[in-house]
């Protein structure tokens, strides 16, 4: 896929350039993000450079994963990372992906990232014909949790020895967006377990 730019009414969701590389490596500095995140760490010049050069291009292309910049419209300052993961789920009758993201420190407790998830799941659903969203974090990760509430995740439960974080297995955190949950149709028919009461 061609890589796109979506906006918000305070945030542009665009392609990352080289140019994001320096934004990247200092975002990368927070130790919040390498404790709850795959980044490298430490994070250098020469793996900011690679990602926004190579990693994040080669997703696009090969649509393995869609990485977005989450900048200001007013300014154009980056503040976090999002993107679609798994996408080999998005192909044949299972329609879901993966929501990931990170958030510069300066940047958090304003609304930025739930706003910019909602959009991204939005375009998830209407434009690439995903039917089921997931939000994966490790255990204890809280404030990634409140922001998929916030975006309109339902959580579903703990999930044993599920992620392995610097070679350590830890539980993992999952929750699900349907596009039923933003309002939006549901394309193929969805029946729900419903438990029935002992007689």
């Amino acid at each position: 896929m061609d890589p796109v730019t979506l906006h918000t009414e305070r945030l542009v969701l665009r392609p990352f350039t080289p140019h994001d590389a320096e934004a990247v490596r200092a975002a990368c500095q927070d130790p919040q993000i390498s404790r709850w995140t795959p980044v490298p760490s430490p994070y250098t010049a020469e793996d900011a450079r690679a990602w926004v050069g190579t990693v994040v291009p080669g997703g696009w292309a090969g649509d393995t994963e869609y990485n977005f910049a989450v900048c200001l419209r007013d300014g154009g300052t980056l503040v976090g990372a999002m993107g679609l993961l798994r996408l080999a789920s998005l192909r044949g009758p299972r329609r879901q992906a993966e929501l990931g993201y990170w958030t510069v420190r300066e940047h958090r407790r304003r609304g930025h990232t739930a706003e910019a998830g909602r959009e991204i799941c939005r375009w998830a659903f209407e434009d690439l014909g995903v039917e089921r969203l997931e939000w994966v974090a490790d255990a204890g990760n809280h404030a990634s949790r409140a922001v998929a509430r916030r975006i309109g995740f339902v959580m579903e439960g703990t999930m044993r020895s599920h992620i392995v974080h610097r070679g350590t297995r830890r539980d993992a955190w999952l929750g699900s967006l349907l596009p039923s949950d933003l309002g939006l149709p549901q394309r193929t028919a969805y029946l729900p377990y419903e438990e029935k009461s002992a007689v």
